[in-house]
């Protein structure tokens, strides 16, 4: 794997993550507004074609398209957002377990270079 293609792709999973995080917080944060319908961000198609660790792991969830799709649904369930809110704090813990993974790649790389 390139590491600059590691460092973006790991990027972009942080920002998906970080985004569905927003979303789910805010379907709490409303679940008593009236009229409100659940939220959530459409990772199927955002990571189809990956093939690391973190990209095996969340290619269920994620593809390749830069552009964030938001799904809506019925009403909250509050135990339900939580629950989602637990697997995205996973999948966050596991993409910046990730990008130290680079960074001390890169950092080891380096200091090869100038021994």
């Amino acid at each position: 794997m390139i590491i600059g293609n590691a460092v973006t792709d790991t990027l972009f999973a942080l920002d998906l993550i970080g985004e569905r995080q927003k979303v789910l917080s805010s379907n709490i944060a409303n679940m008593d507004t009236p009229g409100y319908k659940r939220k959530d961000v459409s990772f199927s198609q955002y990571m189809g074609g990956a093939s690391g660790s973190l990209e095996t792991a969340l290619s269920v969830k994620m593809g390749p398209c830069p552009v964030i799709n938001y799904e809506t649904g019925g009403k909250v369930d509050p135990a339900s957002e939580l629950s989602e809110m637990k697997k995205n704090q996973l999948l966050y813990a596991e993409a910046a377990r990730r990008m130290t993974s680079i960074i001390t790649e890169m950092r080891q790389a380096v200091s090869m270079g100038n021994g």
